[in-house]
């Protein structure tokens, strides 16, 4: 009997971690106990990005997208929508603002403008079913690529595609496999980079789980290309389930002749293997990625030599990301010059970006190169949590910076974060609002890179400790105007001087909130104050007499019995015994309490 319906229940860490795997379950039970198991399947899909409004259940062929579902909706999904056919009306996602009830993936603001390539299986397909993918085309591009065309043909095509690198620094694909192809070696390999470590990123994760066949095949494409004959995925041990769904996958083309040898009965043999980070920041980069693969600290070396050149074991050795690879299949199967006709005239294609942090939507898109910050932002992302006024955005993670709010309407593709001071980097895009103190943030990711530093180059080792220390005084309130002229020359010289480029890009968030929000270095450092009320030690509690209820609640809070008044009456704060815990704050109903 042919199957009336497929019920696709998203399976990333997100919804996993929201219950989807008892959703699944739940479904399953509810099926079997209609008897339709033989008419319905239900299967576990990857990430469908929009993590805001998981789990996610989408109904198929009826195209019915289904959020936030619990056991309860799941049950009532099946007793209603499966059953007798009705959609379950309160599971439907609702846009705030209008009230509309969108029952369509394609209707919903986050998905409208986004272009879905590296994410074209995500949510769509059972990641540990090689059939699956198969079914959507997979595969396809490799046999292309062995049966009609020429490794030259190859890197000719992804060097017309106009794909950059999607790991950070961007630099063009195409060319990349051009120099490993005409290193002379008897040996060369094929790396993926899926060790992601920028706080907040989940691109590559969502990848690899949803899709981990588009990443192998990508792999075997750009070892044909090269003249390499074995890959290793280098992924970080925090990602048990990409990694439990590649060595599912990469057994499975093993067992059908799409990894191993003589791949598709051709003279070209390929195999694939997994090593596991330790979960070190500073393994993203390439050269340190090459030390720890082959056992040693994960430090970087002094390039040139590049690894096409000398890289792995000394061989000739092509890195590119999990991006990047995933985009490689498509690109063969529809043409270079489809993929060149998405985007910017410097930066082709799409990008896939992690939104996060003080924004409504939360989750994982991709959009054509070009599009604004604003449009992400605010028509994907749904503007800011709380109705709080926008403050800034870091792109690019601990090497990238703060953009402002003037900037928004600012095209996103390499070029122009770069001359913002940021970067593209992996993907990472946290949104901040006015209760962020940019100081703070600078501080918070200089704390970052201290604690990643592989402290090989002194620069990065003690300029970047140098200037954490800054930015504590700064913060405690015993910042000098003196110490701005020095925290700027020392972000400076790092840049210029570490040995790497995750070194060299440390100093970005400290620059770019100071070129963009001086005034709150300012603030901090003249007026000892923090504008956003954040760094506790420049805080300052005191209660508004004409708001003051006398209710007590903040005195039977404080923790340290600072605040006095009877019941009824004015109260006040002893700020010379405050400890600034906030509690105060947070428990007044009546805005009597204030901190600047």
């Amino acid at each position: 009997m042919p199957l009336r319906m497929e019920l696709l229940v998203c399976g990333g860490t997100g919804c996993q971690a929201s219950n989807s795997k008892r959703v699944l379950e739940v479904l399953r039970e509810g099926i079997q106990e209609a008897n339709l198991q033989e008419e319905v399947r239900v299967l576990m899909t990857g990430c469908f990005g929009f993590c805001e409004k998981g789990p996610i259940v989408k109904v198929m062929p009826d195209n019915i997208f289904y959020v936030e579902v619990d056991e309860e909706s799941a049950r009532k999904i099946v007793r209603e929508h499966v059953v007798k056919g009705r959609i379950v009306e309160e599971k439907i996602y609702k846009e705030p603002k209008t009230e509309e009830k969108l029952p369509e993936q394609s209707s919903i603001p986050f998905y409208k403008k986004q272009i879905r390539i590296a994410l074209r299986n995500c949510g769509k397909i059972d990641p540990e079913n090689i059939n699956e993918y198969i079914a959507s085309d997979g595969y396809m591009a490799l046999a292309r690529v062995l049966t009609e065309m020429t490794p030259e043909e190859v890197i000719d095509a992804v060097k017309r595609s106009g794909l950059r690198g999607r790991g950070g620094g961007g630099f063009p694909t195409g060319l990349k496999w051009e120099a490993t192809r005409k290193s002379k070696s008897d040996v060369k390999y094929i790396i993926c980079n899926a060790d992601e470590g920028d706080p907040g990123a989940f691109m590559d994760r969502s990848i690899l789980e949803g899709d981990p066949h588009s990443v192998l095949e990508g792999m075997a494409i750009a070892g044909y290309a090269i003249g390499a004959q074995f890959g290793y995925i280098y992924v970080r041990a925090e990602y048990p389930l990409a990694i439990h769904r590649l060595r599912i996958a990469i057994s499975q083309a093993r067992e059908m002749g799409l990894l191993g040898k003589n791949i598709l009965g051709t003279n070209f043999s390929f195999d694939v293997e997994i090593k596991i980070g330790a979960g070190a920041f500073i393994c993203g980069e390439e050269t340190a990625l090459i030390n720890s693969i082959e056992g040693g600290r994960g430090e970087p070396t002094v390039k040139p030599p590049y690894p096409a050149q000398v890289g792995l074991w000394k061989k000739p050795t092509n890195i590119n990301n999990v991006e990047t690879f995933a985009n490689v299949p498509p690109i063969i199967l529809n043409g270079a010059e489809w993929f060149s006709s998405i985007g910017t005239e410097k930066s082709k294609g799409t990008k896939v970006f992690a939104l996060a942090g003080k924004v409504n939507n939360v989750g994982l898109v991709e959009v054509p190169m070009g599009i604004t910050l604003r449009e992400i932002i605010y028509d994907l992302g749904g503007g800011i949590k709380g109705g709080k006024k926008f403050k800034a955005v870091q792109t690019g993670g601990p090497s990238g910076g703060c953009i402002p709010a003037e900037h928004l309407d600012t095209p996103i593709d390499y070029d122009t974060l770069n001359a913002l001071g940021s970067m593209m980097g992996s993907g990472g895009m946290i949104v901040m609002d006015e209760d962020d103190c940019m100081v703070n943030i600078a501080k918070f990711y200089l704390e970052f890179s201290c604690d990643e530093s592989c402290g090989r180059c002194t620069a990065c080792r003690v300029g970047n400790k140098r200037m954490l220390e800054i930015l504590n005084k700064i913060t405690e309130g015993k910042g000098e105007m003196e110490d701005l002229e020095m925290l700027k020359e020392l972000a400076e010289t790092v840049k210029d001087s570490s040995l790497c480029g995750l070194g060299q890009t440390s100093p970005n968030p400290v620059l770019s909130t100071m070129k963009f929000f001086y005034d709150e270095y300012l603030a901090h450092v003249k007026d000892k104050s923090c504008p956003a009320g954040v760094c506790t030690e420049l805080l300052k509690y005191y209660i508004i007499p004409e708001k003051c209820v006398g209710c007590t609640a903040c005195a039977k809070v404080c923790p340290v019995n600072v605040i006095h008044g009877e019941p009824r009456k004015v109260h006040v704060i002893d700020r010379e015994g405050c400890i600034k815990c906030g509690e105060c704050y947070r428990t007044c109903r009546f805005g009597a309490i204030t901190r600047k």
